[in-house]
Order: C-alpha cells, then structure tokens, then sequence
C-alpha cells in the first residue's frame, strides 16, 4: 500500500516507519522537518505540505505535540490541540477534496490513554466512557475528528496509546538519569497504574491495524499487564541493578509541573481487549522482560 504519515518522525513514528517499509509499503512523510525526515526515512517521499501528496491508499495519523514535557501554558494547549485535532481536519479536507474513488481506503488514528481521564483501580476496557479533564476531552475531541473519516468511506482505527517505553525518547528517556544515579523511585503513593507498552509492540500494532481490513473503531495501545508505578520503579531499579526507593512527592511535581503533573500523579488501568480478542500478539506483554529488552546492552 502507499501509506501517508503524518508524525513520522516522531518517537513513535521512528519504531513504525522502518516495520512499513519491511512490510513492502511505499511511504509519503508529511512533515514540518523535511530535512530530518529525508535523512532518517531515505526511502520515503517528504512533503511538507498536503496538497504534495499524490493520492495514498491509507494514512497513518500521529502528529501532535507531546503532553507530557513541562507545564501547560494556555498556549501550549492550544498548541496540544491544533498539532492533533487540527492535523486531523487538515487530513480530512484533503481526503474529501478527491473524488471518491481517489480517496484512501483507511486510516489508523493515534489517541491516548488519557481519554479515560482518571479512573483509579478500574480495568478500563475500550467500552469505558471518557473522563472530563483536559487531557481527556483533548483525546475524546481528537477521536471524533478522526472518526468523519468514515463518512468519507474510510474504515478508521483509533489507538489510545499508553505510555510507550524506549530508551531513546517518552517517559523512559527521562526516568533513567536519576534511576542510574541510584535517586529514582516512585512518584506520589507510587499507587497510580501506569499502562506502559513497548514502542516495537506499539509500532507493530499499527501495522497490524493497517493491514486487517475488519479492524476499526478504538484499540487500546498497551500492553496486557499494566503495574502500579511503585513496582514499575522496583522494576526499573532491578533491571538497571540500582536502588528505587527515593518517592519524588506529589506537591514537588505540582510545583514542578502544574496541572500535567495530573498524567504522572494519576494513572489509568488500561487493558487493550480488543487486540487480544481479536489475535494480536505482544512480543513483551510482561514488563520486565520489556525493560531488559529495551535497556540491557546499554547500561
């Protein structure tokens, strides 16, 4: 297929990429960093603009600015809103600008977990209703954009991704420094969930989303086994063979962070249902093995 993808070069973008051209599909990058793209995808198209785009069989949506680095300003979130939501009626327009039968087939929609706002110790499956803080009518508004796709004859998938682990970018990037230095540890109670999943998994979840025609509607982006952060950080600390015993506070992230410190202070216990039930397979549905996949070589 030839596959258009906004957010290419993004963190999620950089593990999916590589696993479409493996796949046998041809790539059109949109993107607001050509000369980045060009380098790290050589065998893609770049555009900068949609109107470049000669037609694609399907579109792969990730663009956005991510939540979780730093405070949220009024302009950041306005900026939250128009990298996602507006990407999205910029992706539309341009669908149903071509005729009918010039328009792709599917699209594969990035969300996130914080559409279920924060739900404690309930197993959220991809029938739970969205919660009312920001980040959830963010995701809730992002998803309904990217659902009018179907009127324009496109079958559409919506991932609400959790929080993916890699090494060189996410959540992870920035928990090893104290971790190593022997200071890491939980956040808050440490009692929050975290809904973590392997960016490989994540990426290979796309594909598969993709390429299976009956596949539409919200997919949770996670791995089956969510933990409490506390034995996330204990895990962490064993992998890295480092102690994790040092709580950061809840008010030093309020202060820090403001109103995101929400993402790391609650969590939610997403289960991904709908992919087990209907045959996806995780290569690391377990965390530590996901952790020492990820981190072992590179101490």
């Amino acid at each position: 297929m030839h596959v258009l993808v906004t957010g290419g070069t993004g963190f999620i973008g950089q593990a999916l990429c590589p696993l479409l051209v493996q796949a046998g599909h041809t790539l059109t990058l949109l993107s607001r960093s050509p000369e980045r793209a060009k380098r790290d995808f050589p065998q893609a198209r770049v555009i900068e603009q949609l109107v470049q785009c000669e037609g694609a069989d399907a579109v792969i949506n990730l663009a956005g600015e991510p939540l979780a680095e730093g405070r949220w300003s009024a302009h950041r979130k306005q900026d939250f809103r128009d990298s996602r939501i507006g990407t999205t009626e910029d992706l539309l327009a341009w669908i149903e600008a071509r005729a009918p039968g010039q328009r792709p087939q599917a699209m594969v929609s990035g969300s996130a977990i914080g559409y279920y706002g924060a739900r404690n110790d309930r197993a959220l499956d991809e029938q739970a209703p969205p919660g009312d803080d920001f980040a959830a009518i963010l995701c809730r508004d992002w998803e309904a954009a990217a659902q009018r796709a179907e009127d324009l004859g496109l079958r559409v998938s919506r991932v609400r991704i959790g929080v993916v682990l890699e090494r060189q970018g996410g959540a992870l990037a920035r928990m090893l420094p104290p971790f190593r230095m022997g200071v890491g540890g939980p956040m808050g109670d440490g009692f929050q969930w975290m809904s973590w999943v392997h960016r490989q998994d994540l990426a290979r979840l796309v594909v598969w989303l993709l390429e299976r025609n009956e596949a539409s509607g919200a997919y949770n982006g996670t791995a089956p086994t969510p933990v409490r952060n506390r034995e996330f950080a204990t895990t962490l600390g064993k992998v890295l063979k480092r102690p994790a015993l040092l709580t950061t506070p809840a008010i030093a992230l309020k202060l820090l962070f403001g109103e995101m410190s929400s993402l790391l202070l609650s969590g939610q216990r997403v289960v991904p249902k709908r992919a087990l039930a209907e045959g996806f397979e995780f290569q690391y549905p377990q965390l530590e093995p996901a952790l020492r996949a990820i981190l072992e070589d590179h101490h």
